[in-house]
């Protein structure tokens, strides 16, 4: 009777255990693996090794040396630094100033001490980078090399990186907040009208975001002081884009459209952004696509705006309006497809 008993408990503990983790829960948990496994192969890829590659410099220097220059800088092994040579000190800075350059390389016409102009506020790693080239260089030529900072962070923004932070939340706050809606409806696909719905609940939620972020890191701790509405046009922007394409995502695939959005925005957006390394300490591959994705636009545009008085952020602007679009295209064409194809097969 007892083994009787206990065989029968073994036979409840072991369908109690089945109907616990069905095929669908080992198949979420299999996709949970991969993107713990994609996110440490895509930060550790994008930061373990750090290698400049091109990082623009632009140079002033008497033109008898100037070409001779522009040649020995660009032949550097590894290309660490891409030079563009100009005809005085002020072109430079404007360049510098409009992020046409990362440096600009003033060589004395008198003495042996020449001046290297940074902004670090729109990248330390980038300005850190090209002053450790340069300065090399100059070294081997028996030359003094001094660096001035005409555009450094905020005291706030010590290392440059409110932008990348104040992205980084506008997009996770996006797609978890498509997420919400989601799992508020059942995780049904949704019907032509709810993706409506939501997509118009995405807009007051995107602008209450931005001017949340943009109270943050201004009034409250003074990281990016100034350019406060623009900030908060900025985050309504980053915010509904990445809450636009979740929603696209999720009506496409489900539960796995949020695991496609991740992927997009946090795996592979995040590291690629510019946010710690510019694209031109990366691997290439992440070089290529960082400014493609909307966390390296809107840290660009954030960066530019706040420091640089909104100089070179209209390509990333448009950036994050195709995404924006192309969320709103694909959730609604998604549903109004999936209506269509419920309403031929119930005739």
């Amino acid at each position: 009777m007892a083994d009787a008993r206990g065989s029968t408990a073994q036979v409840g503990a072991w369908a109690e255990m089945r109907d616990a983790i069905t095929t669908r829960a080992v198949l979420v948990m299999v996709g949970v693996l991969l993107l713990q496994l994609g996110f440490a192969l895509s930060y550790m890829g994008a930061f373990h090794a750090p290698k400049p590659h091109r990082i623009p410099i632009t140079l002033v220097a008497p033109r008898p040396v100037e070409a001779s220059l522009v040649a020995r800088l660009n032949a550097l092994p590894g290309d660490p630094v891409h030079v563009t040579a100009v005809q005085n000190r002020a072109q430079a800075r404007t360049r510098l100033l409009e992020r046409k350059t990362d440096a600009a390389l003033i060589v004395a016409v008198t003495g042996r001490t020449d001046t290297l102009l940074i902004a670090s506020a729109g990248g330390p790693s980038a300005a850190d980078a090209a002053a450790k080239v340069v300065a090399a260089v100059e070294r081997t030529q028996n030359r003094a090399l001094t660096v001035r900072d005409i555009r450094p962070p905020a005291e706030g923004d010590t290392r440059g990186l409110s932008s990348f932070y104040l992205v980084l939340s506008w997009t996770i706050g996006g797609y978890l907040a498509a997420s919400a809606l989601n799992m508020a409806a059942g995780s049904k696909r949704p019907t032509l009208r709810r993706s409506i719905v939501r997509l118009a609940a995405m807009v007051p939620y995107a602008f209450v975001s931005g001017l949340g972020g943009a109270i943050i890191v201004g009034p409250v701790l003074h990281c990016l002081p100034g350019a406060f509405w623009e900030l908060v046009g900025i985050g309504t922007l980053v915010v509904f884009a990445s809450g636009a394409v979740g929603v696209a995502l999720q009506s496409l695939a489900g539960t796995i459209g949020l695991g496609l959005t991740i992927l997009i925005f946090t795996i592979l957006g995040n590291p690629s952004s510019g946010g710690v390394y510019p694209a031109s300490l990366l691997p290439p591959f992440w070089a290529a696509i960082g400014q493609a994705l909307p966390p390296g636009a809107g840290t660009t545009v954030v960066r530019n705006t706040v420091y640089f008085d909104g100089n070179n952020t209209t390509g990333a602007l448009w950036i994050l309006g195709a995404w924006a679009f192309a969320g709103i295209a694909v959730a609604l064409l998604a549903a109004a497809l999936r209506g269509r194809r419920a309403r031929t097969q119930s005739r």
